[in-house]
C-alpha cells in the first residue's frame, strides 16, 4: 500500500478513543498524519475527552489525555493531503464554526478524495454543506443535522460503519475495527 498524506482537524474534548486510535494506527500502517487544531501550533496539546456508554440516555464525559498535536494549522495547504480524518467529541461543534475549518472539509468532497469522520464529526460535515445525498452515521444525537443538511441518518450498531462514495462514517469510537477498515480500502483506490 502506497502511504498516503492525511490531515486529521480536531479541538479540545475530541474524543480520547477517536483522536488517539485513528491517528496511531494511520501512523503505524505507514501513513503520514499531521494533527490540527485551530490556532495551534505542532507541539501544542489538546485536552481529550473519554465518552462511556453507560446505560444512561446519554454517554459519560471524563477528562482524557493531553493529545500533542504535530503540525501547525496556520501552515496546512489542504492540496498537500490525500485524505481527511475528522474524530468526534465536543470539538467539531466550535470547529464548525471556524470558517477555514469549513473551507478544508469543501476541498476534500469537492476533490473527491477519502474522508473519514466519526461520531460528532457529522456536525462538522453538515455545517459545511457535504451530505446533500450521502449516507452518514454519527452519533444518534447528530441525526436531526444530517437530515437537515440534505444528508441520510444511518441508524446502524456502535460498533458497525458505512461508506458512501469518498466518505466512510460511524457513530462512536466502538466502530474503530469496521471504520479504519473501510477508510484504509479508500486510502488504497
Amino acid at each position: 500500500m502506497q502511504s498516503k498524506k492525511i490531515l486529521m482537524i480536531t479541538g479540545d474534548f475530541t474524543e480520547d478513543y477517536e483522536t488517539m486510535v485513528p491517528f496511531q494506527t494511520l501512523l503505524t500502517v505507514g501513513h503520514h498524519v499531521d494533527a490540527v487544531c485551530p490556532e495551534k501550533v505542532s507541539g501544542d496539546t489538546i485536552a481529550t475527552a473519554i465518552h462511556d456508554f453507560e446505560g444512561d440516555q446519554t454517554y459519560t464525559e471524563k477528562r482524557g489525555h493531553n493529545f500533542t498535536l504535530n503540525a501547525t494549522f496556520a501552515d496546512i495547504n489542504v492540496e498537500d493531503y490525500d485524505a481527511l480524518v475528522i474524530p468526534g467529541g465536543r470539538a467539531p461543534e466550535y470547529l464548525r464554526l471556524n470558517q477555514e475549518v469549513i473551507e478544508m472539509v469543501r476541498h476534500f468532497f469537492k476533490e473527491n478524495k477519502p474522508v473519514a469522520a466519526i461520531c460528532h464529526g457529522a456536525q462538522l460535515l453538515s455545517a459545511a454543506g457535504v451530505l446533500e445525498g450521502k449516507s452518514c452515521s454519527a452519533y444518534p444525537a447528530c441525526a436531526p443535522e444530517i437530515n437537515q443538511s440534505g444528508g441520510t441518518y444511518t441508524d446502524i450498531p456502535l460498533d458497525a460503519a458505512v461508506t458512501d462514495g469518498n466518505l466512510v462514517t460511524a457513530p462512536a469510537w466502538p466502530a474503530h475495527p469496521a471504520w479504519l477498515a473501510q477508510f484504509m480500502v479508500l486510502l488504497t483506490m
